[in-house]
């Protein structure tokens, strides 16, 4: 594991270098105070506490688990925390780390924070000799989906309805909370190859559109397809611009994924990736 864990720091450290960020662990309750305000205004949450307060952080640092923040200069720009749980490849008894939230300030995405942040985590959980990391995301939001499954190499596990039942965060509020758990094997071999740059694109070749857009992206359509059959599951471009403008368009989408990927799952298959225009691949083990 020691080569493992010097290559995995490495990697962070590079990948924190491109985008001019140092991440840290965070403790003080200064720094604790400002991860928690970070949250609330990428959630859009009235207060602080519907996301993470600083006294929930605190006793999360406290305790040994992960709470992480990205500085550009004076200024933390993006965080994640995780806590231990039980379960995975290693079974009940084995550990794994809950990536439980991680936020980039509003305004950037796509800057290559998020992914110095999830390499300092995939570090810092190797260095404790836990083998993997677990964490829902919305199936909707087409970014976090390429992000999780195909930039960091993560596994779809489980398609996970409601699973939050109803929530209130300014991001969330109004819809199902559908999620995907997923599995970072942190020393499997999609795992390395994200961290290097190499994991190829999902390859969508012979695939079949279980869900496509209409015309104008705006409403999914639904298509009768093999029982076994290779297929694809697409994803409307801005789900959360949609839920503020179109809620019933929103709800449409959500059911017409969530009925496409359980039964892809219930005939066997498996999501094994995303392409970059946002359509699940579903596929063979």
């Amino acid at each position: 594991m020691t080569g493992e864990v010097a290559r995995a720091w490495a990697q962070a450290a590079q990948a924190a270098d491109r985008v001019g960020v140092k991440v840290v662990e965070l403790s003080s309750a200064a720094e604790l105070t400002e991860c928690s305000a970070l949250l609330q205004r990428v959630w859009r949450a009235d207060h602080p506490a519907e996301v993470a307060s600083t006294v929930i952080l605190r006793t999360y640092a406290h305790s040994g688990n992960y709470v992480a923040g990205a500085y550009r200069g004076e200024a933390l720009v993006g965080t994640a925390i995780g806590f231990f749980g039980r379960g995975g490849d290693a079974g009940a008894a084995g550990w794994h780390l809950h990536s439980h939230l991680a936020g980039v300030e509003r305004g950037g995405h796509g800057q290559g924070v998020g992914f110095a942040l999830k390499l300092h985590q995939r570090a810092w959980t190797l260095a404790r000799g836990v083998p993997e990391v677990h964490w829902t995301y919305d199936p909707l939001i087409r970014r976090n989906a390429y992000f999780n499954l195909q930039k960091l190499g993560a596994d779809a596990a489980e398609y996970l309805p409601e699973f939050y039942d109803a929530m209130t965060d300014g991001i969330n509020s109004g819809d199902l909370s559908d999620r995907i758990l997923v599995v970072w094997r942190l020393a499997g071999a999609r795992a390395e190859a994200a961290a290097a740059g190499r994991l190829a694109e999902a390859d969508l070749t012979g695939a079949v559109a279980a869900v496509s857009p209409s015309p104008d992206g705006t409403e999914p359509v639904a298509h009768a397809v093999a029982a076994a059959g290779v297929r694809t599951v697409a994803v409307p471009a801005d789900a959360e611009d949609l839920r503020l403008r179109d809620p019933g368009a929103a709800l449409r989408w959500r059911h017409a994924v969530r009925d496409a990927i359980l039964d892809g799952l219930a005939a066997g298959l498996r999501v094994t990736g995303i392409s970059r225009d946002g359509r699940y691949l579903l596929g063979g083990a």
